[in-house]
């Protein structure tokens, strides 16, 4: 809980050193606080992209997923 609230918001004193202490003995909290940090920077930059134009999909990706959502939608 706290390594997401760390990204939205400052801990507290407290909260940071339990934090610490923590991490430094459950390698499962660090591997998901590396994880979540990545997805995050993968999120923003997809945000980033979409805003300048950046992102598009390419017209025969276009073709296969309306293909996809009309076989799914004729079940």
């Amino acid at each position: 809980m706290l390594l997401e609230k760390k990204v939205y918001q400052p801990l507290t004193f407290r909260e940071l050193i339990d934090l610490r202490i923590h991490l430094a003995g459950c390698s499962f909290c660090r591997l998901y606080g590396k994880q979540s940090a990545m997805i995050n920077r993968m999120v923003q930059q997809l945000f980033r992209d979409s805003e300048n134009g950046e992102y598009k999909l390419s017209d025969e990706f276009k073709r296969e997923l309306q293909l996809r959502i009309e076989e799914e939608l004729s079940k």
